[in-house]
Order: C-alpha cells, then sequence, then structure tokens
C-alpha cells in the first residue's frame, strides 16, 4: 500500500513539476500527516506549531521542519502511534534523516556532499594524528623535538607567519563553504515559509532560542528524553558546555590576535593574561560538555536519531574532546621538554577540526539556526490556509 502511494505521489509531483520527495523525505511527509491530524505534541517544540500551518509538505518544508527539530525524543516518548504500532511513527528518526540528507545537499562544493556518509570518528581522530605525526616529523628533521631552550614560546619551533599560513587558509574555507551552503538552504525555505523578510524581533527572537537551548527542555521546560522515557536536561546543560566553551575558545583567539596584530605583544602570554584565562576556562568547559555529550550518545534510545549518523556525531565530538584536552595539556607542559610534541599533537588536533567543520555534526547548529530564524519569521505572518468559510 505504502508502495503505491509513493508513486501515485511521485506521479503527481512530476505532473506538477515538483521535486520528487526521496524515500526519507517521503516519510517525513507521511508522519506529519498523521501528526497533524492528532496534534498531541503541539506544545512540545517548534515542529508542530509549524506543521499546523501546512496542509501538505512539499520538499522544502521537509528539510524546513527537520531543521527545525532538536531530536528531543519527548514527541516519541509521547506518541500513541509510535513502533511497534502499525503507523510507526517516529518523528525524531525520519527528522534525523532528512537533516543528514540536507547537510549533504546543500554542501559546498556539491561534489564534497558525500563526506558526510564518511567523517566518523575512526576518519576524524586519523586525520588529527596523520597530521600531528607530519608536524612531529617535521620537528624532529629540525632537531627541535625534544630539545632546546624554548622557555614556553612554541613560535621558536613554528613561526607565528608560517601558523597564519596554515591554518587561516583552512578555517577560511570552512567559513565559507558553511556559509554558501546556509546560503542556498535560506534561499530554498524561505518561499515556503511565507517569504518574508527577516525583521529585528524575529532575530532576536530565534537568538535567544539558540542561546538558551530552548528547544532541548521537552516543550515543558524539564528536559529531553535520552536512554529512557524520562525527562532529563543533562543534554542541554552538556550542550551549554560544549558551545560556550568553543565560543571562549574562539574569543581567546580573536583577543589573543587583536594582541598582536593591533597593539604589537606577541605570544606567550602569562597566565593571567585575558587569552590565557578565556582559553583555559572555555578548554575546561569545552572538555567537560563533550565528554558528557559522548556519555550521553552512548546511553542514547536505539529509537532516537539516525543510527547511521551517530559516527558523524561522535567524530565531532571526540575531534573538539582532543582539541582541549591537547590544548589544556599544551598549557601546562609549556615549560618542559615536552611543548614540541604536544604542541605539533595539539596543531594536529585543530586542523583536523578545521578541514571537517564543514562536513560534519557541526553543520547542525548552522542550519538549525537558520530554521529557527525562518521560524521567527513565519509565526509572525498570517497563515494562508483557507479552511472552512474562512
Amino acid at each position: 500500500m505504502q508502495a503505491l502511494e509513493a508513486l501515485t505521489r511521485d506521479a503527481r509531483a512530476l505532473a506538477s513539476g515538483a521535486p520528487v520527495l526521496t524515500a526519507p523525505e517521503a516519510e517525513v511527509a507521511r508522519q506529519m500527516q498523521i501528526c497533524n491530524a492528532c496534534r498531541y505534541c503541539e506544545g512540545f517544540c517548534a515542529v508542530f506549531p509549524a506543521m499546523t500551518r501546512r496542509l501538505e509538505f512539499g520538499k522544502a518544508d521537509i528539510h524546513f521542519l527537520a531543521n527545525l527539530c532538536h531530536n528531543c525524543g519527548a514527541c516519541l516518548h509521547a506518541c500513541q502511534y509510535a513502533p511497534p504500532h502499525e503507523f510507526a511513527v517516529n518523528v525524531p528518526q525520519s527528522m534525523a534523516q532528512v537533516r543528514g540528507q540536507t547537510y549533504a545537499d546543500f554542501a559546498w562544493p556539491p561534489a564534497l556532499g558525500a563526506l558526510y556518509q564518511r567523517n566518523g570518528l575512526t576518519l576524524s581522530l586519523a586525520l588529527a594524528a596523520g597530521l600531528a605525526l607530519f608536524l612531529l616529523m617535521a620537528l624532529a628533521i629540525n632537531g627541535t623535538l625534544m630539545g632546546g631552550n624554548l622557555d614556553g614560546n612554541f613560535y621558536k619551533l613554528f613561526p607565528h607567519n608560517l601558523l597564519v599560513g596554515l591554518f587561516v587558509p583552512v578555517f577560511g574555507f570552512a567559513v565559507l563553504a558553511l556559509a554558501l551552503g546556509v546560503r542556498k538552504f535560506w534561499r530554498e525555505v524561505s518561499p515556503a515559509t511565507t517569504g518574508a523578510p527577516l525583521s529585528g524581533p524575529a532575530a532576536t527572537e530565534a537568538l535567544d532560542d539558540v542561546l538558551r537551548l530552548k528547544y532541548l527542555g521537552g516543550g515543558h521546560g524539564e528536559g529531553c528524553n535520552n536512554a529512557d522515557d524520562a525527562w532529563t536536561l543533562w543534554r542541554r546543560r552538556f550542550h551549554h558546555a560544549t558551545f560556550y566553551g568553543f565560543m571562549l575558545c574562539f574569543a581567546a583567539t580573536s583577543v589573543a590576535t587583536l594582541y598582536h596584530y593591533v597593539l604589537g605583544w606577541s605570544a606567550p602570554y602569562s597566565m593571567t593574561s585575558l587569552p590565557k584565562l578565556l582559553g583555559v576556562s572555555g578548554g575546561i568547559s569545552l572538555l567537560l560538555g563533550t565528554a558528557g555529550l559522548f556519555w550521553l550518545n552512548l546511553r542514547r534510545h536505539p529509537l532516537h536519531g539516525d543510527a547511521a549518523q551517530k559516527a558523524m556525531d561522535r567524530g565531532f565530538i571526540g575531534l573538539l574532546f582532543l582539541t582541549s584536552l591537547t590544548g589544556l595539556a599544551l598549557m601546562l607542559g609549556r615549560q618542559t621538554p615536552a611543548l614540541a610534541a604536544l604542541l605539533a599533537v595539539h596543531l594536529g588536533a585543530v586542523m583536523a577540526l578545521f578541514a571537517t567543520l564543514p562536513y560534519g555534526k557541526f553543520a547542525h547548529g548552522i542550519f538549525r539556526t537558520a530554521a529557527l530564524l525562518r521560524h521567527t519569521v513565519e509565526k509572525r505572518q498570517p497563515t494562508n490556509l483557507q479552511l472552512g468559510d474562512e
């Protein structure tokens, strides 16, 4: 029966000139039709209010809703039609499968979209190890791997301009790839979300939702489901520790850049300097947050999310953890003979993180923010549904 419905839907799409849905997209459309009739979960998150503004679900609608979903699991455990019911409604899982497709479809350059299927924990750690090994070999050939009076100054090993020349192009490419990908996503979903321009109040609300991780509260503020149907706020807490830890580390790098280029203050900086205070606090927060997220990921209910993306999730978490761990180790060992080796391992982790940013789990934060922005725009517009005597 479902095969016949799929053929009918594809034939209708071809006749109207609309894009044909993939199997994961068609599954989301099927489940949204059931959810639209039930509406028990209407107050859980942003997905369901957005769903009620639609009677049919095209490709752009589905990608928009999938990226609104925070995979909190609340609707799955509340649903009377969830497996083993014959309707087999599993919104978190079907949305996660479409999100993975979104990242690949909107990747830039398009040919690199396939990397989302290969960017797992093993590949991420192997890339970091390979880059670190390359740097270790370079230091060994130069005779500076374990000797010399460096006085905590790693620029004696790798000059500042060399590091800038290595890392800025990689980071710049990552930013460009993510920006072009999310721009393409925005252009596709904007017409499906009234097409109204972004306003100040809408942007403020969306930013507040992002920074507070509002929709990891399960709709009632008591948290998501993870291992079972019990509510927990630990997923939100560990996400906050990871996100704000990352931002503090980014702020540390930004302040150090200003010190170097604007004020002419070169590294190394003292432990009481602003870059060090920001970096240490950010590194500790990032270390704790990623360790917690990895622990939750291992305990996650098997019906939550897309099992095929677990490797990508763990790869990103692993690289963030390795980056923070090696950064803190480098700070503690800066006055020891191990400085050169610690620096090479840390730089390898950072380079691997930058190289995989556009094609890994990091993308979910960018696309979800864009979806939340469109949601806060759409909710301020009148619905175009014409029901009954309207």
